[in-house]
């Protein structure tokens, strides 16, 4: 009883007082100090986002390009959260958390672009490509290993077991919902294709990923924008909507702000991801020319989880009669239903297939993520295989096991995931602010795309820096 009091109310309380106020601490403190980044490099993120790694130091045809890290990133922050969570937010704390929610991802976007460039400057030679994370650059930029080996070993139950298990029992529910399929079998076929993909390592995984994301971002894309053209007339509502509960008198008077601000903050960052230290593992894979340029594109990932997925999800949800008929429908269950209502029943099934892609790219980026982390505890051949063999188990158990348990540990272990990554950055920020110094004063001589040689900075040119 106490252990549950721990996981659900427990977790809450440590979450809504000490989690929440430090994400936005950070976020206004990162956007202040780097003037505004997210913002004033806003077109460098599109431009560098789909740059060739052609002719970039160290660059070889195994080399993972920066739009491939993007993509790694991208799978894993646009899951199922994207549907089930703005559902449950809008359910909890109202229309006005989905305003919060855009706030805090323009806000958390600084706070992605700070871990992505840690993770590139801190990343270390694996064979004849890269690897870090939070795990490295806590080492080598605050020469923890107790913490280091902490917090990889945290991501590693927190990411790769128990949130994959989540999205693979996702996937056996609305599979079987929507088409009748045994859970036994979607635990049959998941764990295969997740053995042909991770035993293919790093490489197949950023293939693998650069094939379903584009393709389950524009489905989803297309079908949401269909859906709002058929409602424009709803749009100028919609909006009033969410300015209203995210601000009005009513909501201040029964509380109702605070309870919008803290799901639209808490679902955004479950979400994008935003100071988690799970995307930095795929930022430090890229062959780029300056940490900068994979600081920029990770911000980006913010941008397009956030303000468009999961503004898609949140739209159908209000251009749907089905809202504001008082329905007790939540998560997953109202995405469904509201998409239903508005282009009919095949809606259901062709939620359930795309939550199988959104699932699916979320489990085997977080493969690479436990992966990555396993390497810093123990790098041995034989300790990466057992990661690969362990994390298909708690996959396919997923499916066919009832995962409340299992999500409240999530939930609660993310908590420390998330303080000690931020506190971390928070620590060496000076590291970024230099770089993006570096960065901005080759932009205005003239320099189209900047590289970064540790030489050129004499408070940066030590040992712990070892790629460039």
């Amino acid at each position: 009883m106490a252990t549950w009091w721990i996981l659900t109310d427990g977790s809450d309380m440590l979450w809504n007082y000490i989690i929440v106020p430090l994400m936005v601490v950070c976020a206004l403190w990162f956007t202040f100090r780097l003037r505004f980044v997210q913002f004033s490099m806003f077109s460098e993120m599109f431009r560098l986002a789909f740059l060739s790694n052609k002719g970039v130091p160290g660059s070889n045809r195994r080399s993972i390009s920066s739009f491939e890290a993007f993509i790694i990133s991208l799978a894993s922050r646009v899951g199922v959260g994207n549907l089930a969570g703005v559902a449950l937010a809008i359910t909890v704390g109202g229309p006005g958390s989905i305003f919060w929610m855009w706030v805090m991802a323009i806000l958390n976007a600084a706070t992605a672009f700070v871990e992505a460039t840690l993770a590139q400057l801190f990343k270390k030679r694996a064979g004849d490509a890269f690897i870090g994370g939070p795990a490295y650059y806590i080492y080598k930029g605050l020469g923890s290993r107790t913490f280091a080996v902490i917090i990889a070993v945290l991501s590693i139950i927190t990411f790769s077991f128990t949130m994959c298990s989540v999205q693979a029992n996702t996937i056996a529910i609305s599979f079987h919902e929507a088409f009748g399929l045994d859970p036994w079998a979607s635990a049959v076929m998941v764990a295969v294709l997740m053995v042909v993909i991770i035993f293919g390592g790093v490489q197949w995984i950023a293939k693998a990923s650069s094939a379903i994301v584009p393709l389950m971002a524009v489905a989803y894309l297309v079908i949401a924008v269909y859906v709002v053209a058929l409602n424009y007339d709803k749009i100028p509502h919609i909006f009033s909507l969410i300015i209203d509960n995210a601000f009005g008198v009513r909501q201040v008077v029964g509380g109702g702000v605070g309870i919008a601000v803290l799901q639209g903050v808490k679902r955004g960052l479950l979400s994008n991801e935003a100071g988690m230290g799970s995307a930095p593992n795929a930022a430090a894979v890229a062959t780029t020319g300056h940490p900068v340029s994979q600081g920029l594109i990770q911000a980006l990932g913010v941008f397009v989880d956030t303000l468009i997925v999961c503004s898609c999800t949140a739209f159908v949800v209000f251009t749907s009669d089905l809202y504001y008929s008082g329905t007790e429908a939540t998560g997953i269950e109202l995405t469904q239903l509201a998409l239903s209502d508005s282009v009919g029943a095949w809606a259901y099934q062709f939620i359930a297939v795309l939550i199988f892609f959104f699932g699916f790219s979320t489990c085997i980026s977080n493969a690479y993520y436990g992966e990555s982390n396993m390497r810093f505890i123990i790098n041995r051949k034989w300790s990466v295989n057992t990661f690969r063999v362990l994390m298909v188990i708690f996959v396919a158990a997923g499916c066919i096991v009832s995962l409340k348990f299992i999500w409240a540990l999530a939930d609660f272990l993310m908590i420390f995931v998330v303080l000690i990554n931020l506190v971390s950055i928070m620590i060496m920020g000076r590291y970024v602010y230099t770089l993006l110094a570096d960065y901005r004063k080759q932009k205005k001589s003239g320099i189209c795309t900047p590289l970064f040689r540790k030489k050129d900075i004499p408070e940066l040119d030590n040992e712990k820096i070892e790629c460039w």
